[in-house]
């Protein structure tokens, strides 16, 4: 952790160096300074500047004293933690820079680089500023807590981003994001029924307009009625009634049993309900609560499990079978994790995040009965339920095989999440989701919906995407044929992708990559060569996280290291998404096969 955010402070002040020179402001020559220091000395700005700048400036720009002496510049740095601060791998060191000057200084008045404001704003105080808050004193969970997803990697891809915009050359001509899965952002088209109604119910007006379908417009009216007359009221804190009824009737058309709509928690994207769910398991007294999670996972349920002051009891993924889940390596993580907190959950990625597995309905099974033997709470994340492309495979929801199992498996405490931002809809802006608890005690229920209404409400737009996924266009209706052509079309052309990335990791020397069955991401496992593991080492990093930043640098791709998601010791992955559209895809394997064949043969 510490090493990238480092790596992150440091970029983030070469960066403005740099951008100062495109402007204009620095001479080619000057020296782009470290910008981290060790927290035992007091950075001064003549420490920081006088040797990077002040002897490059012209001669119209130099005061006849000290530039300290300025009367009209404004130095903003950071100065040494106190004693107590050094304690902390954060707080040990601090990043120093000028963030705003008037005057003469460089040129007219300028700020120089956002980032470094956003630096500024996330390290300590000045010291002789005695705030409410620092890092020694704030919550020490969301200190802890750690999400690879959006980490160090990203943010210095998004400054890779500006610093190509400002003209500096690098070996590439653009950042390819391939660490998360926005499908939008990838080039995936909304879905036309989907942005119809989102249309109509955000600006009613048009409603009147012969433009839009007639299906499209009896669905923005009725959500409308639903949420008297306008998307800008609240609606209630579960959502509203209509779209949780829809809801509650696609469950039972999928599984075949029947769905309570009171059972029904609309929210803002899956995330909010899983975090929400979650957080009803911790407890501030007695041993810590447990929650087992696969490992590889997605990082929102490590992060989560810290910030909620629990433990996470990981059980690892079989990546020789598929990333399969093996019930004895699920004896082996509740039986160790009961040694220092109370196990009171588990989580099931299905399909999965981030290895792209699709369960067999006979692991589905034996899951179930683990959870009954050990009284577990099951997490079931089947966000990506409409993304199954291996013909071997097919969903099955947790809650539909404890139907079919009976008593007593029918009346496990389960809560099953789907999202707006996953399957073909890709709509990860708006924030569309819903939680389906049950069997959970009416009392707790009670606190739980009490919980969530601290929140007010998800928002109505996003409600309005859901109603479309669980409502949507049927045979008859004017934009059936429309919805199902987009909609196949977009599932045909992820699983293509899916193949596709899969054959070609398979191909570059030093990666392995299982078939990617489901959702939206492969997880490859490569070789780094000792000598590279040894150059990682020099410099503070984790071997993958290593091999990614080297990807990013040399090439503009955007991977998550597998460590941000957990790995068995001794190997190495990466997540990659596999959204890019099909040419931009091509384009990333190939450079994948350069990259890695350079690497090999540096470090080999």
């Amino acid at each position: 952790m510490q090493t990238g955010w480092l790596g992150h402070q440091r970029g983030v002040v070469q960066s403005t160096f740099r951008n100062l020179r495109l402007q204009n402001r620095l001479p080619i020559s000057t020296t782009i300074p470290s910008a981290v220091v060790s927290s035992r000395s007091i950075v001064t700005p003549i420490q920081c500047l006088k040797r990077e700048t002040w002897s490059s400036l012209p001669l119209r720009q130099r005061s006849t004293s000290s530039y300290l002496d300025h009367q009209s510049t404004t130095t903003t740095l950071l100065f040494a933690p106190t004693r107590k601060q050094q304690q902390h791998s954060v707080g040990h060191f601090h990043t120093h820079s000028c963030l705003q000057r008037k005057g003469d200084l460089i040129g007219r008045q300028q700020v120089i680089n956002v980032n470094v404001a956003r630096t500024m704003a996330t390290v300590a105080a000045p010291s002789h500023v005695d705030l409410v808050l620092n890092v020694d004193n704030i919550n020490p969970n969301v200190k802890a807590m750690e999400y690879a997803v959006r980490g160090p990697l990203v943010i210095r891809a998004g400054e890779i981003e500006k610093e190509l915009a400002m003209g500096v050359k690098k070996p590439f001509t653009e950042v390819i994001k391939a660490n998360i899965g926005d499908a939008q952002a990838m080039g995936q088209k909304p879905i036309t029924f989907i942005r119809q109604v989102l249309s109509l119910v955000a600006y009613p007006d048009l409603l009147n307009s012969k433009e839009f379908p007639e299906d499209a417009k009896s669905r923005a009216r009725a959500i409308l009625e639903s949420s008297r007359g306008s998307a800008g009221c609240y609606s209630d804190s579960a959502g509203l009634e209509l779209v949780r009824n829809h809801v509650a009737k696609y469950i039972e058309r999928r599984d075949g049993f029947p769905a309570d709509p009171s059972n029904i928690i609309l929210c803002a994207g899956a995330s909010e309900g899983i975090r929400s769910t979650l957080k009803m398991l911790s407890t501030i007294s007695g041993p810590r609560t447990g929650i087992m999670i696969p490992i590889p996972q997605y990082p929102l349920y490590s992060a989560s499990i810290v910030e909620y002051n629990m433990e996470q009891a990981g059980y690892y993924l079989d990546e020789d079978n598929d990333w399969g889940l093996d019930v004895a390596e699920l004896e082996r993580a509740v039986k160790e994790a009961r040694k220092r907190c109370n196990v009171r959950g588990i989580v099931v990625i299905n399909p999965g995040n981030p290895t792209g597995q699709v369960l067999t309905r006979d692991n589905i099974v034996e899951v179930i009965k683990f959870a009954h033997r050990e009284k577990l709470f099951i997490f079931a994340d089947e966000v990506y339920q409409d993304n199954v492309y291996a013909d071997n495979r097919e969903f099955h929801s947790f809650k539909k095989v404890t139907k079919e199992m009976g008593d007593p498996y029918d009346k496990l405490e389960l809560a099953s999440f789907l999202s707006c931002s996953k399957g073909y809809m890709g709509e990860c802006g708006l924030r569309g989701g819903y939680a389906e608890i049950v069997n959970m005690d009416p009392d707790v229920k009670a606190l739980y919906l009490k919980s969530i209404s601290a929140k007010l409400c998800p928002t109505v737009l996003g409600q309005a995407v859901m109603d479309c996924v669980v409502n949507p266009p049927q045979p008859g209706e004017p934009s059936y044929e429309l919805f199902s052509k987009e909609k196949a079309a977009v599932l045909k052309s992820l699983s293509e992708r899916a193949s596709t990335i899969a054959k070609a990791f398979n191909s570059i020397p030093g990666i392995k990559c299982n078939t990617v069955q489901g959702a939206m991401y492969a997880f490859p496992e490569v070789k780094i060569p000792e000598k590279a593991i040894a150059k990682a080492k020099s410099l503070g990093q984790a071997p993958d996280v290593f091999f990614a930043f080297q990807l990013l640098e040399q090439t503009g791709m955007c991977c998550v290291p597998g460590s941000g998601f957990g790995q068995r010791p001794g190997t190495y992955h990466f997540r990659t998404t596999i959204l890019p559209q099909p040419e931009k895809l091509q384009i990333m394997l190939d450079k994948f096969r350069s990259f890695q064949e350079s690497f090999l043969k540096e470090y080999q």
